[in-house]
């Protein structure tokens, strides 16, 4: 063989090997297209996930954001996409479009809120419900019960002002419940001081189609979750609501089950994994393990396990293995046992906690509001930390993981963490 054969096979090889590279990594990369990722539990499946970073070192990019809000980013493909309230009661509504290369702002929008409600701390906003995206249109809610359709270049679909229609959104922390996507449907739960509601938008013209009442439900921040039916293509629209986790059908808003034993003020998401429900509700009450489908009052009968202890506030729980790790406002994390819901570990980690956690390759990242995450290895049977890292900035909003990076909104910033 001469060298000139020779040279053109090995260049050839490289380049094959740098497709078949790049090929597995674009098959491996993963959008967060809502609130808590793909499946709605803050776990991402990639790989390569940064473990160690600072205000200084890590970081690829950091872009200001106007006025405040805690909605976490949300990433599909190379745009991150997110949302602020800016001005007089924070009636100044914003949907940003990065560039998840740069940083760079490819589009912004900006909306006045038609009903902006009191909000009594310095971590609540307008802004505080995730938006979310099914690859071609971006649907963003508000405090100010505006909720937004727009396509992924920015341009306006339709618009709907839910408290013109339904009375104004009345919470002491305004409105915080993350809308979710269901076939063609965009589903909101809406609980507060007035009429409570849940309702399902159709995606193309921002009609309903179907809106469920909820006398008695007067207070709640929780975003809902969704629940596949076992042995159906259907799912159950699940909601956490004062004093009762209940089951709809998500296609029609029919009231299915309920479960007693929350309490009156709820915020986390329920969980679903290995076939159940996993429900915590705060301050002080209980996490529970439940079964779901049944019909009416399942409390006695669907219910596997009840634990009273570590339970949060505001950050929603996570699940790595048979480990269910929750982090109370105090910044005390707890481990419970998936199996029977029994405590495995107590850990004070200092610092108050507003974010819900995340995990990426068995590592659980948990932001506190000073800046620092925390970084653990969530398949141990015993606290294991492995990081701490302080981007100098507070975070109340969740972290988003997509494409191999961590993207972390401080109260100023939009930060875009690759370890490198």
């Amino acid at each position: 063989m001469n060298n000139t054969s020779q040279s053109s096979r090995t260049i050839i090889s490289l380049a094959t090997t740098l497709l078949l590279l790049t090929l597995s990594s674009v098959a491996s990369a993963e959008n967060w297209a809502g609130w808590r990722g793909p499946n709605r539990n803050g776990v991402s499946s990639e790989k390569g996930i940064p473990i160690r970073w600072s205000a200084e070192n890590g970081v690829r990019w950091k872009m200001p954001l106007p006025g405040f809000g805690i909605s976490n980013p949300i990433v599909w493909g190379d745009r991150v996409i997110i949302t602020a309230s800016s001005g007089p009661r924070l009636a100044e509504l914003h949907v940003i479009c990065l560039s998840r290369e740069t940083g760079t702002i490819e589009w912004q929008r900006k909306f006045w809120g038609t009903s902006p409600t009191r909000h009594h701390n310095n971590k609540s906003s307008m802004a505080s419900p995730a938006p979310v995206t099914d690859g071609k249109h971006v649907f963003a809610f508000f405090g100010t019960g505006d909720v937004f359709c727009l396509e992924m270049d920015g341009d306006l679909v339709w618009q709907r002002s839910l408290a013109s229609e339904y009375g104004i959104f009345e919470n002491r922390f305004a409105a915080s419940s993350s809308p979710l996507l269901y076939g063609d449907l965009l589903l909101l739960q809406c609980d507060h001081y007035g009429d409570s509601y849940l309702v399902a938008l159709e995606k193309s013209s921002g009609t309903n189609r179907w809106k469920a009442d909820r006398p008695g439900y007067w207070l709640s921040w929780a975003s809902p979750q969704l629940v596949p039916v076992a042995g159906t293509d259907r799912h159950e629209f699940v909601v956490s609501g004062s004093q009762k986790l209940e089951g709809y059908d998500s296609a029609t808003g029919k009231k299915l089950w309920t479960v007693g034993g929350m309490r009156r003020e709820c915020i986390p998401t329920p969980l679903f994994a290995n076939g159940l429900i996993y429900a915590v509700s705060g301050p002080k009450g209980p996490s529970l393990a439940i079964r779901p489908g049944g019909r009416g009052d399942v409390t006695d009968t669907r219910v596997l396990w009840s634990n009273t202890r570590g339970a949060p506030f505001v950050p929603s729980a996570i699940l790595v293995d048979q480990n269910y790790f929750l982090i109370d406002d105090q910044g005390i994390g707890t481990c419970l046992n998936l199996r029977d819901g029994k405590s495995q570990w107590q850990k004070r980690f200092g610092g108050k906690f507003t974010a819900s956690p995340v995990v990426a390759e068995g590592r659980v990242y948990f932001c506190d509001e000073a800046g620092v995450t925390t970084v653990i290895d969530g398949t141990a049977a015993e606290y294991t930390e492995i990081a701490k890292n302080d981007v100098g900035e507070p975070i109340f909003a969740s972290p988003a993981i997509s494409q191999g990076c961590l993207f972390l909104r401080t109260v100023k910033h939009l930060i875009c963490v690759d370890g490198k």
